[in-house]
């Protein structure tokens, strides 16, 4: 089984992106974030047509993401992470697809850091880190997977020294990071590649993508159970040099015996 995270960046104007990518690569599993659509506007007779079926949690202009699944219905679970009634934010929807437990995260940027928005953001880690510990406390095979906007480790960035203060990279928001690998999960593409240089992630600006000065922000974390049969991991670089590409490549996993 092939399970895959994209942030597609608005998936109005870059459904076709989309649509080639399913097509070519395939994934069993596809999680999407910033959808940047209301929830009427999802193109779920493109998906159909395609091969997928699919759960939403739509937003206009922000935030957003979706649970793809090749020949199965994804049947929903949750779509938003405990913890705060109040916020409103299309960022989390969790569904079972088969055996698997999928949980898909649009995680806040969190600039300028200090101020209210990394405030949220580091609410919204503590949030996230309690609900993954209940999930892992079931045994279930579950994977979460998205844009997390969190930079792990200094090899995780082209230029270190230029991100110090930056939410992505800034300590608290790694160290939380740290800690919910700890509590038992696996960051899959790490733990294939404990040491190359990957990236997912290269902005628009500076021709960042053709000096591949890129970040790894896009994370697919396993319980126990599914990474004893994590058997690969990658990411479908080529996509970003697509025209009119999402400044994210997908991410993916395969898991045996799924």
């Amino acid at each position: 089984m092939k399970i895959a995270t994209f942030n597609v960046n608005g998936i109005g104007s870059r459904l076709p992106v989309l649509l080639r990518w399913l097509a070519e690569f395939k994934p069993d599993i596809a999680c999407l974030q910033e959808l940047k659509a209301p929830q009427e506007k999802f193109p779920v007779a493109a998906i159909a047509e395609a091969g997928y079926r699919a759960i939403w949690h739509g937003q206009k202009s922000f935030n957003g993401v979706a649970i793809l699944a090749r020949g199965i219905d994804p049947v929903e679970r949750r779509r938003a992470l405990p913890g705060d009634p109040e916020d409103l934010h299309s960022r989390y929807i969790e569904a079972q697809v088969g055996e698997v437990l999928v949980g898909c995260l649009y995680l806040p940027n969190g600039n300028p850091a200090p101020g209210p928005k990394f405030d949220y953001k580091l609410r919204w880690l503590d949030r996230f880190a309690k609900h993954a510990g209940d999930l892992l406390a079931n045994g279930a095979s579950v994977i979460l997977a998205g844009d997390y906007n969190v930079i792990p480790t200094e090899l995780d960035v082209y230029k270190p020294e230029s991100w110090v203060d930056d939410a992505l990279f800034r300590p608290e928001v790694r160290q939380a990071f740290a800690d919910i690998l700890a509590s038992g999960w696996t960051d899959a593409l790490r733990k294939v590649h404990p040491q190359a240089r990957i990236y997912t992630f290269w902005d628009y600006f500076r021709n960042h993508w053709q000096r591949d000065a890129g970040l790894r922000i896009d994370h697919l974390l396993l319980s126990p159970a599914l990474a004893a049969r994590l058997v690969a991991a990658g990411v479908d670089r080529e996509v970003r040099g697509w025209e009119k590409a999402s400044d994210h490549a997908p991410t993916w996993v395969e898991i045996a015996g799924a």
